[in-house]
């Protein structure tokens, strides 16, 4: 349990330099181009080719291939897990090369097919259009970025994979801000920078990777050998691993596509609300997974299925330690935290309580994205891809139904809504199936410790509104240092009863974690500029 709180710790202090910059680039974004048709259209033709980057690239690739390479290194040594490296690689820049071709030769029908009520406002659809066109590229470049991690994370180096999203962030920045004057120049639409800036971050993302894998050992060669039973197995692995890794991107989707009926700016209050939401995602859930998944590889190599399941328990307590304080925060501060961050520029005042609303309904669904990236693959290292295909064609289906429902009563927050309920869905039937897999959960620690982590997130919510709303009343500005003072100041009190609640409840798990936040801050200015100058 430990050396998963240090891995998962390690993993969250890279992901949230990552997930800091991504805040800052959507920042950027909003103060460009808002949430007006602009904005729009490049959130559909981002969620295009990013979708089948989801699936295909990310989702299934590290499912599939990190417990192959994984029993690989264990079975078979370096060498092996090397050559199936250059496979994978190699497979990928063919197969994801002949994908962009085709998504850049038919973008005009693609578009059509999932942004139709885009051609009622003129220009728009044929922007959408073009920005998919010019971004289809991206999923070549972080396929081979999720390779690289698969490969690094297999051999228990986790913080250059983590921080290597921040580089994606960086080129996006560095696209708005650089590349959007330009556009106009070359005859292009102003937004088209972000398009070309998102190339740029992909192509870094993939290039701070290799350095740490050529230290390793690795020697890319190029070779094509559908015969390699490595190979082949992580392609038969992948092939369900799409679709049982699926839901979250699919949901997604589908909120996309139902949001673009829902008239200018449902696409992207929704886009920024999933951004925060998926904040704490990144720190806590995909971080704890992601430590978890070489170790859960490993022992179910070995058969240690009593391993497995302590290891499973101790992440899912770690998560729900983590995650539901910041999904009680999220909810309870949500409109000032909009405020606070987007609203500038050309992200208007009426845009807060839109995208605060969409947070408000997305945030539960945190809980429930953080656990099947958890559980999910622990399947797959169990060579089982059916079990998670069938729970994530359900969890599909149900999250099209609720939508199609809720967006009728509830408008665009029916959607986010409904992917919440779905992901939880999801979730739940994954764990269940798991825990009759290998012959429990712990299921007791387990709900004592929601029970307990959900009693002092409560008392935190309820200091934090209470201070938010106290700090605010005294104010008599409301611009950006005034909002910092009274976000910061609710943030800190929550945290301060959040801790205190914590050694009162005695939850281990949020104890340790907050114990190790104040070590690593009470290190100081050396520590920091260490880390600073080793990044």
């Amino acid at each position: 349990m430990t050396r998963l709180a240090r891995s998962a710790g390690l993993i969250g202090l890279a992901t949230l330099a990552s997930r800091v910059l991504g805040l800052a680039r959507d920042v950027v974004y909003a103060w460009l181009f808002g949430a007006g048709d602009r904005m729009d259209a490049f959130n559909v033709a981002f969620r295009i080719p990013n979708l089948v980057r989801d699936l295909f690239a990310e989702g299934a690739m590290t499912a599939a291939f990190v417990p192959t390479f994984t029993r690989y290194v264990e079975q078979r040594g370096r060498e092996a897990a090397w050559r199936l490296g250059s496979l994978v690689v190699s497979a990928l820049v063919v197969v994801t090369g002949a994908v962009a071709v085709a998504g850049i030769a038919l973008a005009e029908p693609i578009t059509l097919l999932f942004a139709r009520d885009y051609a009622a406002v003129p220009g728009k659809l044929e922007l959408t259009a073009q920005l998919t066109r010019i971004m289809f590229p991206f999923l070549s470049l972080v396929a081979l970025a999720v390779a690289f991690m698969g490969m690094l994370n297999s051999l228990r180096h986790f913080f250059v994979p983590a921080l290597s999203p921040a580089l994606f962030n960086v080129g996006a920045i560095l696209g708005a801000l650089a590349i959007v004057p330009l556009m106009p120049a070359i005859g292009l639409d102003p937004v088209a920078g972000l398009a070309i800036g998102t190339l740029v971050g992909g192509l870094l993302q993939a290039a701070v990777q290799w350095p740490s894998l050529r230290r390793e050992g690795f020697r890319f060669r190029f070779r094509i050998d559908m015969r390699d039973p490595g190979l082949r197995e992580i392609l038969i692995l992948m092939g369900p691993g799409t679709i049982g890794l699926a839901a979250v991107q699919i949901n997604q989707f589908v909120n996309t596509v139902l949001a673009t009926g829902q008239g200018t700016g449902a696409v992207s209050w929704l886009n920024y609300a999933f951004r925060l939401m998926y904040l704490p995602i990144g720190l806590f859930g995909v971080s704890i997974a992601t430590a978890a998944l070489p170790t859960v590889s490993a022992l179910a190599a070995r058969g240690d299925r009593d391993g497995m399941r302590r290891t499973i328990a101790g992440g899912l307590r770690l998560m729900l330690a983590l995650n539901v304080p910041a999904t009680v925060g999220l909810i309870a501060l949500a409109t000032p935290i909009v405020a606070l961050i987007f609203e500038r520029g050309s992200f208007t005042a009426a845009d807060t309580p839109a995208t605060a609303a969409a947070l408000v309904f997305y945030a539960p669904g945190l809980l429930g994205y953080s656990a099947v990236k958890l559980a999910s693959p622990t399947f797959y290292a169990l060579r089982d891809s059916r079990t998670p295909v069938a729970v994530s064609i359900l969890s599909v289906g149900v999250n099209v139904v609720l939508n199609l429902t809720l967006v009728r009563v509830l408008g665009y927050r029916g959607l986010a809504l409904g992917t919440a309920l779905s992901s939880l869905l999801n979730a739940g039937l994954l764990l269940w199936l798991l825990r009759r897999r290998l012959g429990g959960l712990e299921e007791r620690q387990v709900g004592m410790a929601l029970l307990k982590v959900l009693a002092a997130s409560a008392l935190m919510a309820a200091a934090a509104v209470a201070t938010e709303r106290q700090v605010a009343s005294w104010l008599v500005s409301r611009d950006l240092a005034a909002q910092a003072l009274a976000v910061g100041s609710a943030i800190a009190v929550g945290l301060v009863v959040l801790a205190t609640s914590a050694r009162i409840f005695g939850i281990e798990e949020l104890d340790e974690a907050l114990s190790r936040v104040a070590a690593r801050l009470g290190r100081g200015g050396r520590g920091s500029a260490g880390s600073a100058a080793r990044r």
